[in-house]
Parts: C-alpha cells; structure tokens; sequence
C-alpha cells in the first residue's frame, strides 16, 4: 500500500513484473519510488515502471517503460472507509459499504471518540504466531463462557493487587479491573446478561461488555473536551457506546474502546499471524492515550498473560481435532433461542453460541460459492 503524491492511496501485488521478485521488504517507510532488488527495475509510488537497466535490450519487445503490461499490479478493488483502507484479491462483490454493513459501528466507535475527528497509528505494529488455525481465534472473541475459566489465574491474581495496593475501587486502574471482570460461568454472572449482534458475512460484536469510563484525571479531562465539542448529549452517546470485539470476519477483530484492532492473516491450517495494532485519537490528552495504551497492552500484547492463555488453549485444540474422537464440534449452546432484528440475529443471553453459528454459516458460504 502506498500513499502516491497526490494523496491518493494505491494497493499493489507485491511482485516485480519482470521476474516476480517482491519488489518491497519493509513493513512501512517513506520512499519517493520502490526498486527491484534483483534486477533494478524501477516503480513509481502509482505503481508505474519508470525506469529499466539496460532498457535498449529490450528494443523490438512488447517491454517498453511506461506500458501498463510492466506496472506493477493493482488489487482488483480497494475501498476506504472512516480512513481505514480495504482491499479485495475479488474482481467481484459486494462494494465495501454493503460488505461491512451494520458492523462498521465498530469503526465509527473508535473514530467518533476522537475529539478532532481522526486517528493515527500510534507505535508500532506488534506480531504474534499462533500455532492454530485462524478459525479459533474468531471463535474466541465473542466467548462469553471461557473467560472466567480460562483466565481464572489472571483474575484472581488482579482482585489480589486490587486488594493490596488501592484503597477503593475507583483508585484501581482500567488495566486491573479488566482482568477483574472474568466472572465464572454461572447463571448470575455478566456473561448471561449480554447479547450478541450477529451481522452478515460474519460479523458481530457484543454489547454492553464492560464499562470503562473511569474516573481517574486523564479520562475525566478527555470526556470534559468530548462534551464540550459535541454538547453533553452528543457526547454522552458516544462515550456510552460499549461494544466488546467487533469482528470484522474474517480478518480484523476492532476494541475500540481502547482504539485497537487486531488483523489475522493464515500462514498455514495450523499457523496464523496476528498484527495487533493501536491508534491514537487526535486530540486527546496525552495522559488519555496511555491510559488506553496500557489497558490495550495488559490484554492484547504479546507478553500479557491473558493472551498467553488462549493461544494455550487454541494450540491445545489444533492439536486435540487431530484425534478421530468424535466427527463434529459442538456450537449448539442456546441453539433456538437466539431471534431475528431485522437483517441482524441477536442472541437474547451473552452465552449463546449464536456468534459461532453465525461466523461457520458465512465459512460455509464462502467455500461453496461458485467461482
């Protein structure tokens, strides 16, 4: 992908037209033009070949500099939205509005809780390997039932800090009290209280997950220059909006309460990447943004420990399908008692497994489409 100099962002094959060498190596940068490292050919940030070594070679070829033929390739269709750029390897499709649907909410949450508008990109990109199919890390994003099992350790070891180190539970950081939150499964935990919206193409989210407004000095100074811009009423609905992993099926996971979004990208039937990626919303106070980082990074990094444990549990499942056990998987949990807003299926307990269903019915569809 790369930003040409009249603004435009253009997405490219990352192949050298002359002998299919990637043509770029580094994960991000500023150049005024990219090079073949193998033979030198030379291409404008509009993908256009400029320049060839030995270019009178080629006289009396169909290979002239400047023919469309040489370029280097455009993906099929790219689209943005909110600023967020998507490509498709697809000539054909749903354009990027209809694909995203009702779930593009999870984008608007993270850009409408900036007071100036726009997000940035803010550090860098962490990357992790999980040695499990990419399948199960969607499946795990809207469990409402193993957290409090999974994360029993976590849990119980932040109520301990909690207990030691703060006086009253407004003093205990968002960090802490996200790890906090893990009830058990049982029918009078958080967990059954949720629901999950379940979009087309399987998406969805939760909501009303966790509330984390908080009251320390950074948040209230942030939510101070949120009502002031956009009027208390205004600013209410956007700080009150609490989604929990919105899925974008099936590459992105967005959290974007703490303006995060996770890319998952198969290597292998047993190997996926995961970019995890934090943003800034321009025009916060800098303390607001930490604040936010912090929580983000005691989650999702790749030293926390509640990511630590479900890439056990994931690894531990790959491993397990491998036994000729049993034919099947079970996602039958609340099966019946999920209903249908509109073109939206909506659990009517957090503990339904409507989302799995939801996500393996679009898998399905993608597989059996006609080319």
């Amino acid at each position: 992908m790369a930003r040409h100099d009249d603004g435009s962002v253009r997405v490219f094959f990352n192949r050298c037209s002359h002998k299919g060498v990637m043509v770029v190596h580094r994960r991000s940068g500023n150049v005024k033009q990219f090079i073949c490292p193998y033979h030198g050919w030379v291409y404008g940030t509009d993908g256009a070949l400029r320049g060839v070594p030995l270019a009178d070679g080629y006289d009396g070829t169909v290979m002239k500099v400047g023919s469309p033929d040489f370029a280097l390739k455009p993906l099929p269709r790219v689209a943005s939205y909110r600023g967020f750029v998507f490509a498709s390897l697809a000539s054909e499709g749903p354009d990027l509005k209809t694909f995203l649907g009702p779930a593009a909410e999870g984008l608007d949450d993270m850009v409408d809780r900036a007071p100036d508008d726009e997000v940035e990109v803010f550090g860098t990109c962490a990357r992790t390997i999980q040695r499990s199919n990419w399948k199960l890390f969607f499946e795990n994003q809207l469990d409402a039932v193993h957290a409090g099992v999974t994360h029993q350790s976590s849990t119980d070891a932040a109520r301990d800090v909690a207990k030691r180190f703060y006086k009253t539970p407004d003093e205990v950081p968002a960090a802490v009290r996200m790890f906090m939150a893990q009830e058990p499964p049982e029918p009078r935990s958080v967990w059954v209280k949720l629901n999950s919206a379940n979009f087309r193409h399987g998406h969805g989210n939760f909501r009303g997950y966790q509330e984390h407004r908080g009251s320390d000095p950074a948040t209230l100074e942030y939510e101070a220059l949120i009502k002031k811009k956009y009027g208390d009423d205004e600013g209410e609905r956007r700080l009150a909006r609490s989604f929990h992993h919105t899925v974008l099926y099936p590459s992105l996971c967005i959290q974007s309460q703490f303006q995060q979004l996770r890319v998952i990208k198969p290597l292998a039937v047993d190997r996926t990447l995961m970019e995890i990626w934090h943003f800034r919303l321009k025009g916060a106070p800098a303390a607001f943004t930490r604040r936010n980082m912090v929580v983000s990074n005691s989650v999702n990094s790749p030293a926390t420990i509640i990511s630590c444990d479900d890439y056990e549990n994931w690894s531990r499942a790959q491993t397990g399908l491998q036994a000729q056990a049993q034919d099947w998987v079970s996602i039958h949990r609340n099966y019946g008692n999920d209903y249908q807003d509109g073109e939206v299926l909506r659990s009517r307990v957090g503990t339904s497994e409507a989302f799995q269903r939801n996500q393996y019915k679009a898998w399905a569809e993608y597989m059996t489409q006609e080319a």
